[in-house]
């Protein structure tokens, strides 16, 4: 790809975008609005204070993913869908059904009905309809529905993505700080993961909108290195200046725990969707973010100065007992 094509974008696409208040759509809308796109973020109504960005121009439009009429009237306008929306942070209170699958119908129709342009989509490498584990069974049928769509597409499958707030880094490290001496791994601990930040992957989906060679293309990618669950621990141990001695116990047993302290405690930072993508390798080519948008992502160690000098345990106990998500 040439890389004088990403530097002068398409002036003003109005571009929604579902989830755009997370973690991955946070640095999303960041990226779209400093690049000049007049974005709308999908807010569903709730009691809490939204988490809207700071000092960015942003259009707001209130609607849950399961109002097909909000969704009708929030695509008024829009040329550019990205969505980002899913239930899988809500661990054992994820309705895997209701949001990302019959949410996802959702908005593809009122996609379409609106003459949307084009869609994106954040999947999870190890998507497939015949997966035992419910978030990949899930997004490979949300992916199906988009590419049925009619409408023009963009998928990405992503390795695991880390960054300020991400929830696997900032668990791990809240895990680490509030248990002394040992830290239990499931199973060896020698699954691979291909941590990916949340800065590369927000850049690789705005560059995408400006690349017509990846209309209707699934693209499998991850960060520039292999690790096993193992190293990953050990980093941010590191990190956190501390040590721990990894403890190694059987997904069947640690399963078994994770959903009676999910029951427990609703917003316990480790979940029954953390062991499912650790069960086996999520790993995509090295090269694909450098092959496809000439882009270099960042190394694992080197993006972790969010982790550093921050009170992870009084963190941990003040999100346990915060109220079950609405």
């Amino acid at each position: 790809m040439d890389m004088g094509r990403y530097l002068h974008h398409e002036p003003m696409s109005r571009i929604l975008v579902t989830g755009g208040t997370g973690f991955i759509g946070q640095a999303l809308v960041r990226h779209l609005a400093d690049s000049g796109h007049r974005v709308r973020i999908l807010l569903r109504a709730s009691a809490q204070s939204p988490n809207l960005p700071r000092s960015l121009p942003v259009e707001v439009a209130v609607s849950g993913l399961d109002d097909e009429r909000g969704l009708r009237a929030a695509m008024v306008g829009v040329d550019i869908v990205y969505h980002l929306a899913g239930a899988e942070w809500r661990g054992a209170y994820a309705s895997l059904m209701e949001i990302d699958i019959q949410g996802t119908q959702n908005v593809v129709a009122a996609a379409a009905d609106a003459k949307v342009e084009r869609l994106f989509f954040v999947s999870h490498l190890g998507a497939d309809r015949a997966s035992a584990y419910p978030v990949f069974k899930a997004k490979a049928i949300a992916e199906e529905y988009i590419r049925r769509s009619g409408i023009d597409y963009t998928i990405l499958r992503t390795a695991i993505v880390f960054g300020n707030n991400d929830g696997f880094t900032t668990g791990l490290a809240q895990l680490v700080s509030s248990i002394p001496r040992f830290f239990i791994v499931p199973g060896d601990g020698e699954s691979l993961l291909q941590p990916l930040w949340v800065e590369d992957l927000a850049t690789c989906l705005l560059w995408a909108l400006d690349d017509p060679a990846t209309n209707n293309q699934m693209y499998e990618i991850g960060g520039p290195e292999y690790l096993t669950f193992n190293e990953v621990v050990q980093t941010v141990i590191e990190k956190l200046d501390t040590r721990r001695t990894l403890v190694h116990l059987r997904q069947p047993y640690l399963r078994a725990l994770t959903v009676f302290l999910e029951n427990l405690m609703p917003q316990t930072p480790v979940s029954v969707y953390w062991l499912d993508y650790l069960a086996t390798n999520r790993a995509s080519n090295l090269d694909a973010i450098p092959r496809l948008f000439n882009l270099m992502p960042s190394r694992f160690s080197h993006r972790l100065a969010y982790l550093e000098n921050r009170e992870w345990r009084t963190n941990m106990w003040r999100s346990i007992f915060r109220r079950r998500p609405a």
